[in-house]
């Protein structure tokens, strides 16, 4: 019979193995991009976003949509957040 802390390893082990992907620089900049649009969609909420629902699902197609929105009608750091979107 092994140990709780060597059946967590070995299941860690299988899982870090498994779960191990290779992106394209690409795929994963964009990834970041629709990660960071989502959260800036969350923070400026009140003052960018109120008139839209709070479960609006952003993609890499709303990133523009979102850093227009924040540059038109954000304060300055918002107008920070959308410059570093629109890279």
């Amino acid at each position: 019979m092994t140990s709780h802390r060597e059946y967590l390893r070995q299941i860690g082990r299988r899982g870090g193995l498994k779960s191990r992907r290779t992106l394209d620089g690409k795929t994963a900049r964009d990834m970041v991009k629709v990660r960071e649009a989502r959260r800036a969609f969350r923070r400026f909420r009140a003052t960018c976003f109120w008139s839209y629902r709070p479960d609006l699902a952003i993609g890499i197609g709303d990133v523009p949509w979102v850093a227009d929105q924040l540059m038109k009608h954000g304060n300055r750091e918002a107008w920070r957040v959308a410059a570093r979107l629109c890279r």
